[in-house]
């Protein structure tokens, strides 16, 4: 998302703690702030630069983690977020492009692919804060005036992702195939989601920051699935990085997780009308992505 802001000629800075993400991934025409987005020195960026646009990524996007500390979680995805956008507050940001979640904010939900206009029942602390967050903003809009886009991704997956973490079975089945080591599966793999690459979810960034928006009376009016709308199976994903990697070293299937749903698919038609959609199949994006970790490794 940076690289394409800096390509389209915009001034970007980065503001990272580092926590999960790496120096050698930010573009170095970028300005890097190391800097949480809780800390209280953040406003102080925001009143010395005065930002024309925020792209809120920052999050703890660990639903297991937030099922073992919700406090946490929302230290960072509620309380953070907010400072984030009491900065952009105080000096006068045009946009603040939201990156919420298509995943979890629905919980269990009874259409699939599921439209924004879906209930929102999210059955893990993570879901609850991303739900709140769209909240926040929305007042935020009707009664300061800042515009604001919610993007509700699908799983995105792509090159860069962390395969040593917890979060991202695409990266972690890549790094796993590549070692020669058996893929860990959560329950029967036969639950699904539906995965979107990275590279698509950029000009999904893009669009979100120069559109034309219609606010509404709620929350849906300017909240956006980001996805395929084609669910994918865990067992079917593994079938495919297999097959890229010319490699099976055999699974093994452990207890389901507690605040993982069974499905999650995305009806992107409301964004299609916009002129998005994603043009990636899952399977090119699956061989670009065990490609790039394939040579990461390889320069280690």
């Amino acid at each position: 998302v940076v690289d394409a802001y800096l390509e389209r000629g915009d001034r970007v800075w980065v503001v990272d703690d580092l926590s999960s993400g790496s120096l050698a991934n930010v573009n170095e025409k970028a300005e890097f702030v190391e800097m949480g987005i809780q800390d209280p020195d953040l406003r102080g960026l925001f009143r010395d630069v005065g930002f024309d646009l925020v792209s809120l990524h920052a999050a703890q996007i660990d639903v297991r983690t937030s099922v073992e500390d919700p406090a946490r979680d929302a230290s960072i995805n509620v309380l953070g977020m907010l400072n984030v956008v009491e900065g952009a507050r105080e000096s006068g940001t045009r946009r603040i492009v939201y990156v919420s979640s298509g995943g979890v904010v629905y919980g269990e939900p009874e259409e699939i692919p599921t439209p924004e206009r879906a209930a929102k029942l999210p059955l893990s602390p993570y879901g609850v804060a991303k739900l709140s967050g769209e909240y926040y903003l929305h007042y935020y809009e009707v009664v300061h005036g800042i515009e604001y886009v919610a993007l509700r991704y699908a799983n995105v997956f792509g090159p860069r992702q962390d395969p040593h973490g917890e979060a991202g079975v695409v990266a972690i089945f890549c790094e796993r195939l590549q070692s020669a080591e058996e893929l860990t599966i959560f329950g029967d793999g036969e639950q699904t989601r539906d995965y979107v690459y990275v590279k698509d979810v950029v000009v999904a960034n893009l669009l979100a920051s120069e559109m034309v928006l219609k606010p509404g009376p709620d929350i849906d009016a300017v909240a956006f699935n980001v996805g395929t709308g084609a669910g994918t199976s865990v067992n079917r994903l593994a079938d495919v990085l297999e097959s890229i990697a010319e490699n099976r070293p055999g699974r093994v299937y452990r207890e389901a997780r507690a605040g993982e749903l069974r499905h999650s698919t995305l009806d992107v038609s409301r964004f299609a009308e916009c002129g998005w959609a994603a043009r990636h199949t899952l399977e090119d994006g699956l061989r670009e992505t065990f490609d790039f970790i394939a040579h990461q490794k390889i320069g280690a």
